[in-house]
């Protein structure tokens, strides 16, 4: 019997769920599945979901709900494809002993790469119970139906019998094969429509659990002694003053030092007694001094695209345009901070923990630990926030070896200014560029090298007859490792479209060709297309080459196969520098919407969280030392700032569901730069536009007009 990565065979799953009809998908051979998807999935058994005697669907998913809505609209798929209602089913989420293995929830894939996945399974359940519906019933397939969870005689509905009555008294097990139909789109009941979310009420209502919300009996917050620079080497530690602290329980083994408590004030207390001597690292670089340390460090580039002959066309232009982009780091913030809840029974280790991936948590504290992965549970509740940051299990594994330690469950919880030190930072980047365009207004040039960010976001959907595309390291760390630094919520992409963004709109106001034409006239694709037209309509645009003084702009992008346009209005105050932003539009085409108002909220919270990185958010650091500690000096978007968001869902039924999570983020760098400029002519090409930086880029601007 083939197993899957959760470690569990179809006997084992289906003894560990009880009766019913269990669904399983052997993801490999399935020709409903495209390349990409087939890379996500391992090639071996996964259980997706069980009808039990009552009617209730049970569906099993890796992915993990963080308010981004799949806990719905995965539930919005399965009933559709089974012909079930909502409300006959249930969800269980980021489970590794009972669900499916996933890589983790991250990159919009949830809906666009397990969707289809789920939706066969559902799909060939369906196909079961209709198998035996039909047989109960005592007539050929072809003649029944299958609607609201009941199979009947096509002829005569009188004749009926429910899912629940076909599982009662059953242990059915199926493999989901290549004949499985999924449903079209005018067959849809309940994808398209936007229902109350499945976790809606208990979030309102205070009753959802998160990880720090689990209680267990004997249970110990632990506070653990942390360096004070990335690198930092602990040289001794004097833990007396801690261990006379009634009730503590100290934990020294090798570079664990730990303090723990009945109590979480006792612990942080007994912690802040623990005299350390560290060998930090000597500053070579801070806040102010990254890019050109940066560029020095760089690797040897890679070649992401070429066409044409760049060398010649940027002979032949009258004028290269030539930019240098730069962006700082930026940290994920979430609301909830990194916590686990870790206890050690039987020789099983049980995690409840906030992770993006809980399959990945899984395999780390079982390496961790020297345990077999089949001895590591991790259960993930509600998690509040991770925009890529919670993948990397380290307050699993510390909790986890606690545990182990003490015999006790144990609860680590990161305070603000750890989740700072230990997050996995978006990072700076710097990207150039060289291009041209014709007495026509039509691109000719376009030579792109991007550090640090990777190729995401690099896509050229223009018509453009020469072009390369270099890239020299990228957001999955690698040179220099300055810091720990990966996925923060579309990775990449949202710098590497606010560089070239900004670069079109320059070209655009130097052609003094109005840059919403400006891009028609350069792209073909009917998608882009769509989404600039429709955000145009919803904006009112008033076509006027840049700078207009109207403080509108317009930026767009490819990202998680979505397309995406974004128009905005702002103001600048010239004596102060700040930007107010009153109006943003996103219009996006994401392919087949599942869930449209789940969709509109992901595009303004990606509008909302955007302000953060284009205004304030800017990691200040010295050296391998993190200086921001809390709200007080990173600054994240505030209610105050946040402007009238419309948004514009492009109908594309053609197109199957694509991502929802990130596209509307990424434009907005390029999109607010652009509207600056065309508020006063001042072009910025360093986030965050502080209000000293737009100052500095007017006083540039009026010093080259004067001149």
């Amino acid at each position: 019997m083939t197993t899957n990565k959760s470690g569990l065979d179809r006997r084992s799953f289906c003894r560990l769920v009880g009766g019913g009809i269990v669904v399983f998908v052997s993801v490999g051979p399935s020709a409903l599945l495209s390349q990409e998807r087939r890379r996500t999935y391992p090639e071996d058994l996964n259980a997706y979901l069980r009808i039990d005697e009552n009617g209730l669907v049970t569906i099993f998913s890796g992915k993990i709900e963080m308010g981004q809505g799949v806990m719905t609209s995965q539930a919005q798929m399965a009933a559709d494809e089974l012909g079930v209602g909502l409300d006959s089913i249930r969800m269980v989420l980021g489970d590794t002993d009972v669900c499916p293995w996933d890589a983790g929830t991250w990159g919009s894939l949830t809906t666009r790469v397990f969707g289809p996945a789920l939706r066969a399974a559902a799909a060939e359940a369906r196909t079961v119970l209709t198998q035996l519906g039909a047989k109960q019933l005592g007539v050929a397939k072809d003649q029944v139906v299958v609607a609201n969870g009941v199979v009947s005689v096509a002829d005569d509905p009188s004749r009926k019998v429910t899912y629940g009555e076909l599982a009662k008294g059953k242990q059915v097990s199926r493999l989901v094969d290549e004949k499985a139909v999924l449903r079209s789109v005018k067959e849809f009941k309940v994808m398209g429509l936007s229902p109350k979310r499945i976790d809606g009420l208990d979030k309102v209502t205070g009753h959802a659990k998160y990880a720090g919300d689990i209680r267990l009996p004997g249970m110990l917050y632990a506070r653990i002694l942390r360096p004070p620079a990335m690198g930092a080497k602990l040289k001794s530690a004097d833990t007396s003053a801690a261990k006379s602290l009634p009730g503590v329980t100290v934990v020294e083994q090798g570079d664990l030092v730990a303090v723990l408590h009945a109590q979480p004030d006792a612990a942080a207390e007994g912690i802040g007694r623990v005299k350390a001597e560290w060998d930090v690292p000597k500053p070579e670089v801070d806040d102010t001094s990254i890019s050109g340390y940066l560029l020095r460090k760089a690797p040897q580039p890679r070649v992401r695209s070429t066409k044409g002959d760049v060398a010649a066309a940027r002979a032949a232009a009258g004028r290269v345009f030539e930019s240098t982009y730069e962006t700082p780091y930026h940290a994920h913030a979430p609301m909830e901070p990194h916590t686990a809840i870790a206890e050690f029974k039987d020789g099983k280790m049980t995690i409840w923990s906030s992770t993006q991936s809980p399959f990945g948590t899984r395999d780390v504290v079982a390496k961790e630990l020297a345990l077999d992965p089949k001895n590591v549970r991790v259960i993930t509740p509600y998690v509040g926030g991770g925009f890529g940051g919670k993948g990397s299990g380290r307050q699993s594994a510390e909790a986890a070896r606690l545990a182990q330690i003490t015999g006790k469950p144990v609860q680590v919880a990161f305070t603000r200014p750890e989740e700072f030190f230990y997050d996995t930072f978006d990072p700076a980047s710097i990207i150039k560029i060289a291009s041209a365009v014709d007495k026509d207004g039509k691109i000719t040039l376009w030579d792109y090298d991007t550090y640090y960010a990777g190729d995401r976001g690099t896509e050229i959907f223009y018509e453009i007859p020469n072009s390369a595309i270099r890239t020299y390291g990228s957001w999955g760390g690698g040179t220099p490792p300055l810091f720990p630094v990966g996925p923060w919520r579309a990775p990449g992409a949202n710098m590497n479209i606010f560089a070239g963004e900004s670069q079109v709109d320059i070209m655009a106001a130097a052609a003094g060709v109005d840059p919403l034409e400006f891009r028609l006239r350069n792209t073909p694709d009917p998608r882009m297309r769509s989404v600039l037209q429709a955000a145009a309509k919803q904006f009112g645009w008033k076509a006027a080459p840049g700078p207009s003084g109207q403080g509108r702009a317009v930026a767009c992008g490819v990202d998680a196969g979505t397309y995406v346009a974004l128009m905005a209005s702002v103001k600048v105050d010239k004596a102060s520098g700040k930007v107010t932003v009153d109006r943003v539009v996103c219009a996006q085409d994401m392919g087949i919407v599942v869930n449209p108002d789940g969709a509109r909220m992901q595009m303004e919270g990606c509008v909302t969280m955007g302000l953060g990185y284009v205004f304030s958010e800017e990691l200040k650091f010295k050296g391998a030392e993190i200086l921001d500690h809390n709200f007080g000096t990173y600054r994240i978007p505030h209610f105050s700032q946040v402007p009238r968001i419309e948004t514009v869902l492009v109908k594309n039924d053609e197109v199957l569901p694509q991502g929802g999570g990130e596209p509307g983020i990424v434009c907005m760098g390029a999109v607010m730069a652009n509207a600056v400029f065309d508020a006063t002519g001042a072009r910025l090409f360093r986030l965050p536009m502080t209000p000293e930086r737009v100052l500095a880029a007017l006083k540039k601007g009026e010093k080259a007009a004067s001149s």
